[in-house]
């Protein structure tokens, strides 16, 4: 800033900046600077590769990382699924808990309108009447002479006082109330992060099972046409009561796995109809399969000063941080003089009609200076509190972080594991369902017995479980990278639904 020569200035205009500076007054305290990020270049303690392995398997292709590259704003929709696209559009519509932190913001705000008005001048104004009795003895006024002592007292004035914020404790104050409401725009932007990841999390859970669901019910036709020829047998001599009972057995054994994969699937359905803001009953959820999820080939790595201007999470942290540190300029600056200024313009008369005539205005000024002197040392206390409260939300800020990069670093990890495991799982699949095949056509040819066949068909069902649960592994996986990077959420804030009053609704439910 340019600074102002006071040599080339008139007495009047110096004199007026002296009292201007006076009133600015200065904010005792520390002034907040945000952290610097870690100075690191990585998350992860080895390098990472620039891409994971591949499969044959669908969603087996290799991903590619690129580093530095932003989060996209919608990055759900590298999914490829409208259905999943349809579910986030309502949930950030309906969901409470993103009513629920949109009204903390807007509370939040109203606040900091608040405390801001606390930095102009206060305006009020009174208008009354006061029936009273004055005494008149001891005045030389014999009483066929005086007035009646008693009468009505008009009056009307407008009265302003304002408080030199000297020391800068009202400026502290707002400071710390802007800072709240900072904390309260990333909690929301947290709870939309939170709720798209769970939201998608969710729907691939859903795919899976209702695909390991096929994969159950395929495997029990398998086992009934197998009990079918079994029996068949037995009626002719083929084959030992044994091999019936074994047969049975295993197709009961194969029906009880049925059972807890339906009720998995219901309750997953009733979560998203939660996160959608709706009662179960109420819930619109098309059919999701796990061949209509698409893997996205380029997963962006953010820097890690994106990660941590961008994860709501970090920047509530910073603005608790900011919060603390003004609080503690308003606790020093409670401990120092406040100075008032205050004023006030009537008048006062024995009647309505002399209210505003000759003679009846009064007015006041007044200039009032307060310093603590003895508070028991509350003030004191109040602010090593303050002092304390500031280093606890550093060591919070840096807990925020680390636990920031530490989910960086496992999902990066969870990626290239799951891609190594879905390729160990195809390979798996394969050979079991062409050992199923071989050994089905021994058993018919008569070379082998039922049980070689059994449990040929336990492996094959394994491997396709197995393989179905390693596709969504790696599609959830994915998920979590996007939202542990921050979800480019900030980028997408004008995609949200506005920060505004809800209607009112029947039961309060939508």
């Amino acid at each position: 800033m340019r600074s102002v020569d006071r040599r080339r200035l008139p007495v009047s205009s110096t004199a007026a900046l002296s009292v201007a500076l006076f009133l600015a007054g200065c904010n005792v305290g520390p002034d907040f600077l945000s952290p610097r990020p870690p100075e690191v270049a990585r998350f992860t303690a080895t390098v990472m590769p620039d891409r994971t392995a591949s499969s044959p398997a669908p969603t087996g292709d290799a991903q590619r990382f690129l580093n530095g590259a932003d989060v996209p704003a919608r990055w759900w929709t590298v999914f490829g699924s409208p259905e999943i696209d349809r579910r986030i559009a309502i949930a950030l519509e309906h969901n409470p808990s993103v009513a629920s932190a949109q009204a903390a913001l807007r509370q939040a705000q109203e606040n900091l309108n608040a405390a801001a008005g606390g930095q102009f001048p206060a305006v009020s104004g009174a208008l009354g009447a006061t029936r009273q009795k004055s005494s008149l003895a001891g005045i030389g006024i014999e009483n066929s002479q005086a007035p009646s002592p008693i009468y009505t007292l008009y009056n009307a004035s407008v009265s302003v006082s304002y408080t030199i914020d000297l020391f800068g404790a009202v400026r502290r104050q707002v400071e710390a109330q802007a800072a709240l409401a900072d904390v309260q725009q990333a909690e929301l932007d947290a709870t939309y992060q939170a709720l798209v990841a769970n939201v998608v999390t969710a729907s691939v859970q859903e795919a899976s099972l209702r695909a390991q669901i096929r994969a159950t019910g395929d495997i029990i036709a398998a086992f009934e046409r197998q009990l079918e020829l079994i029996e068949a047998q037995q009626r002719f001599g083929a084959r030992s009561m044994a091999d019936v009972l074994q047969a049975r057995s295993q197709l009961a054994a194969q029906r009880a796995l049925l059972p807890p994969l339906q009720q998995r699937l219901e309750q997953t359905g009733n979560q998203l109809a939660t996160y959608l803001g709706r009662l179960p009953a109420e819930a619109d959820l098309a059919p999701l399969q796990l061949d209509a999820l698409t893997l996205p080939p380029d997963i962006p790595v953010s820097l890690p000063s994106t990660v941590v201007a961008n994860r709501p999470d970090i920047r509530a942290a910073d603005a608790q941080l900011h919060q603390a540190t003004a609080q503690v300029g308003v606790a020093t600056a409670n401990r120092l003089p406040n100075i008032v200024l205050s004023g006030s313009l009537g008048s006062q008369a024995t009647s309505m009609s002399d209210l505003l005539g000759a003679g009846s205005g009064v007015w006041s000024l007044g200039l009032n200076l307060a310093q603590p002197i003895f508070q028991g040392g509350t003030l004191t206390a109040r602010q090593r509190a303050a002092e304390a409260a500031l280093q606890k939300a550093v060591a919070d800020y840096r807990v925020t972080v680390l636990t920031a990069f530490q989910d960086v670093a496992n999902a990066l990890r969870a990626l290239v594991i799951d891609a190594e495991t879905l390729r160990a799982q195809a390979a798996y699949e394969l050979a079991a369902s062409d050992s199923l095949r071989l050994v089905r056509s021994q058993y018919e040819a008569g070379a082998i017995n039922i049980l070689s066949v059994l449990d040929a068909e336990r492996q094959a069902l394994q491997s396709r479980i197995s393989l179905i649960q390693a596709r969504a592994a790696r599609l959830q996986d994915t998920a979590a990278l996007y939202a542990a990077l921050g979800g480019g959420w900030r980028d997408a804030a004008a995609l949200a639904p506005p920060v505004a009053a809800p209607p009112a609704r029947p039961w309060l439910g939508q």
